[in-house]
């Protein structure tokens, strides 16, 4: 049977505020689905929006949940981890910044803050569990980003060891993820260990092909890397889970090229844009997605160095709409066929009855 995507869906995560309609699941929620969304992908970590703890210890929290969002009109896609995920490996390098991601009582403590992290994975599983989704989505963490350029030279044995603490750290968590039915889905983003396919693939190795270590696919840190992400859906399809529809342009100079000189968004060779408005070829990742049967989400991750979120959010509903392919069980040709017939056939071949 065909299978076509769902959507058009919005990531709540850079949209949620202290402002209404941004402070509640309720108000969002109606906001977004004013604008012609479906679904909503809901940022665990925020408590204006949605109550973690609650939601891994009790179903009727969770129809809660899922009522308040089909009144208005839509229904939740996927629960996100993305700074818990981070939160599993952190290179001290970077305690001092990702410590604004944790609880102010564990900040000054990476031990105590990566238990944190962990445990509000394990949360994640049975709230996605009790809200009766098969897919949440994350980020890896990192223990490895600050080697990621040889120089100076690494050390024998360095990558090897980091990408074996990787798979002890997150192996029992996708363990965990196995019991209740639900994958993670890695967003492929760099300042994360997992960053493209073959970092991915080191990871695959030292979590033994879990089943459950999925991708989330965003061609938009594709185009800031180079990577070609029309072969990556080709390769690494069986593993796609999840689908955050961004955009990115690159533009390299005789100033600056991959790492963007340290200059601010808007002066980047590379920037995020608004849906259309990059250099993102959509079609083509929309038309491989339905080639290989991808039947989930496609969710609108806004990030702009431009365009204002309101506008991003109201144009992005129709983009993702319009590209969304209906998938078809049938052969165009189909009408030109004829009854199939052996005898005919071998006629055809020359090789008679």
């Amino acid at each position: 049977m065909a299978k076509t995507m769902k959507g058009p869906a919005l990531f709540l995560a850079q949209f949620a505020g202290d402002a209404a309609p941004y402070n509640s699941l309720k108000t969002i929620a109606k906001w977004a689905a004013d604008l012609g969304y479906k679904g909503v992908q809901i940022p665990t970590i925020d408590s204006r929006l949605f109550d973690l703890d609650k939601a891994a210890d009790s179903k009727t929290y969770c129809d809660e949940i899922k009522g308040t969002l089909a009144d208005a009109g839509v229904e939740v896609t996927e629960l996100s981890t993305h700074l818990q995920g981070q939160l599993v490996a952190v290179h001290p390098a970077y305690d001092l910044a990702f410590d604004a991601f944790a609880p102010e009582a564990l900040r000054n403590n990476p031990k105590a803050r990566q238990e944190w992290a962990v445990d509000q994975m394990i949360k994640t599983a049975k709230a996605s569990r009790n809200l009766g989704l098969d897919v949440s989505v994350s980020f890896s963490g990192s223990l490895l980003f600050p080697y990621l350029y040889p120089w100076p030279q690494r050390p024998a044995g360095l990558i090897e060891e980091g990408f074996a603490e990787l798979g002890r750290r997150w192996k029992p968590i996708l363990d965990v993820y196995e019991e209740h039915g639900v994958d993670i889905a890695y967003e492929l983003h760099p300042g994360e260990d997992l960053f493209d396919g073959a970092t991915f693939e080191m990871f695959l190795d030292q979590v033994g092909q879990h089943g459950r270590a999925r991708i989330n696919y965003d061609p938009s840190h594709f185009v800031l890397q180079q990577l070609d992400y029309l072969a990556f859906i080709d390769i690494y399809h069986e593993r796609i889970s999840a689908f955050h529809v961004k955009d990115a342009e690159f533009n390299p100079d005789g100033r600056q090229g991959v790492y963007s000189g340290y200059q601010g968004w808007v002066n980047r060779a590379g920037r995020f844009r608004s849906l259309g408005d990059g250099q993102v070829d959509f079609s083509g990742i929309f038309s491989k997605l339905a080639q290989y049967g991808y039947d989930s989400w496609a969710v609108l991750e806004w990030e702009c160095c431009l365009k204002s979120p309101e506008q991003g959010a109201a144009e992005g509903a129709p983009f993702i709409a319009s590209h969304i392919i209906e998938v078809t069980d049938k052969a165009f040709d189909d009408f030109a066929g004829g009854a199939s017939d052996r005898a005919a056939i071998r006629t055809m071949l020359g090789i008679g009855s």
